[in-house]
């Protein structure tokens, strides 16, 4: 156990460094039972998709058989607990947790440095980086060497650091929900000026690193076809090496329930206000021109209030103060309740690697209204059969899907009964946990024919990852070690600025209650 890790779950039986007895018996696949460490840079599950992912993949992962210890840092994961899930367990792995709430970007005590990664960390933030992937990835790459011969298999959650190329001690599998390259074309194109579009550039400089990561992995996990295709034309991994694994809902808490009153007009949507990939703004646009022909139609915006930027001004434009609300941080019982109660559920994204929102509110029973914005129509099946589907970025033929289902209380019932059908016999979380061990005995098999312990390829003969991409600040050569002055330089002299970064850290798809 290295020294900054914290357990906060420890598995039964298991004391801290030393290896845990392997779990006994046969899993449900027939196997053994296999011990997974699963990676998670940010683990919120009221905060992001990479936080939703790890807990209900931990749960269903266990119910298999399998012994999961999550290793994460701020936000923590929120891990589910009961008599069958005795094998879950989860370990903090601290960052300087440099974006928490209230006091974002903020500069830490001399007393909060603990070694060189903290120190490039703070770096990072001060000029207008986002350090989370790599730093996490050499803080994990230290914690899972101290640890080696404890685990069968090492699942990274869209880390993608310099720090898991090389021999981790076992197998790596990593999940990538999509190309986070793709939200960075989309907030360039919405950029307003040469500054924001500098800003944008230098708060995503870590994806030239995902990407030289990515080539050299051995084993990729994705959520839907096209986000395979994205990964190859936007980071270069062969297609052989990726494999499609979807995920689900948790269709037991997201499901119909008729003594929840429908509320006429109600439109329900998961957005983060200013984040162009969501296109909130078109779907506020739409619900201006609806409200024409119904004045009773109203929006729940499932995420953070912007109180400037482009959705607030559609707003004052079209007066619609008291028809748009935003919610944020109900509980999942709550969310649930919202959408059993909305008429409409919507996903005006213009691009999604899978979408949560889509499956859950399809779950419920609740009709669907989305655009055809990457693998959404994956999710939410052909038009007019589970779903309504639109262009993505058309607010007219937004506003013409929403009259349509407002107006069609028959329509609205098939929809939502075979939207549901949908979920259930494809995107669920116990057929991901499957499909995901799957995937775990391949890279093993794979493994123990090259005779390695799951050692990742390495960069290019003579260069090391950070040589080969100029544009991102080198990893140490030995990042088990601790090199380096036992305290980092100080901080920067007060009122020192920070670039202004993007509207919210990129997390990969799937967020149901965004920061």
């Amino acid at each position: 156990m290295t020294a900054e890790a914290m357990e906060a779950g420890p598995l039964p039986g298991a004391v801290p460094g030393t290896s845990p007895e392997p779990p006994h018996g046969t899993a449900a696949d027939g196997g053994r039972p296999l011990r997974v460490a699963l990676l998670t840079y940010k683990g919120n599950p009221f905060c992001g998709g990479q936080g939703v992912y790890v807990r209900h993949l931990s749960r269903e992962l266990v119910r298999l058989g399998h012994r999961v210890e999550v290793i994460g840092a701020q936000p923590y994961p929120v891990l589910d607990e009961g008599d069958d899930l005795r094998g879950l367990g989860l370990t903090e792995l601290p960052s300087l947790d440099l974006y928490r709430s209230p006091d974002p970007f903020r500069t830490p005590k001399r007393d909060e440095y603990r070694d060189w990664i903290d120190a490039l960390e703070v770096a990072t933030m001060w000029t207008g980086g986002f350090p989370e992937p790599v730093t996490f990835s050499l803080r994990a790459r230290r914690h899972l060497r101290a640890r080696r011969g404890e685990f069968d298999v090492v699942h990274d959650n869209q880390t993608l650091g310099y720090g898991l190329l090389g021999d981790l001690g076992a197998p790596l599998v990593t999940t990538i929900h999509h190309p986070i390259t793709v939200d960075r074309r989309l907030e360039l194109d919405a950029a307003p000026d040469w500054k924001r579009r500098a800003s944008v550039r230098r708060w995503y400089a870590f994806t030239r690193m995902q990407k030289r990561v990515a080539r050299r992995l051995p084993s990729v996990v994705t959520v839907s076809g096209t986000s395979r295709q994205e990964i190859v034309d936007h980071l270069g991994v062969r297609q052989d090496r990726i494999n499609v694994v979807h995920i689900g809902a948790d269709t037991d808490l997201f499901s119909p329930d008729p003594s929840v009153a429908e509320v006429p007009g109600r439109i329900v949507t998961t957005s983060s206000a200013d984040v162009p990939l969501k296109g909130l703004v078109h779907l506020v646009e739409a619900l201006a021109k609806v409200r024409t022909e119904n004045p009773a139609a109203h929006l729940v915006v499932v995420g953070k209030r912007a109180e400037d930027g482009p959705v607030a001004a559609a707003i004052e434009r079209y007066g619609l103060g008291g028809a748009v609300d935003f919610v944020k941080g109900i509980t999942d019982e709550e969310l649930v309740d919202l959408v059993r109660s909305a008429q409409i559920a919507c996903v005006p994204s213009l691009y999604e690697g899978f979408s949560l929102p889509a499956a859950e509110a399809m779950a419920t029973g609740t009709p669907l209204l989305a655009t055809t914005g990457g693998a959404i129509p994956e999710v939410a099946g052909a038009d007019g059969e589970t779903c309504l589907a639109v262009p993505p970025g058309d607010a007219e033929a937004l506003a013409a899907g929403l009259n349509r289902l407002l107006g069609d209380p028959a329509l609205r019932v098939r929809l939502g009964a075979a939207g549901r059908e949908r979920v259930l016999s494809k995107f669920t979380w116990a057929r991901a946990a499957e499909g995901t061990v799957a995937q775990y005995r391949e890279a093993m098999a794979r493994s123990a024919g090259r005779g390695s312990s799951g050692r990742s390829a390495a960069p290019g003969p003579g260069r090391s990852a950070a040589q080969q991409d100029p544009g991102l600040t080198p990893a140490p050569k030995n990042p088990a070690a601790t090199p380096g002055p036992e305290k980092p330089a100080p901080p920067p002299a007060p009122g020192r600025t920070t670039p202004e970064p993007p509207v919210m850290a990129p997390t990969p798809e799937g967020s149901r209650t965004p920061c």
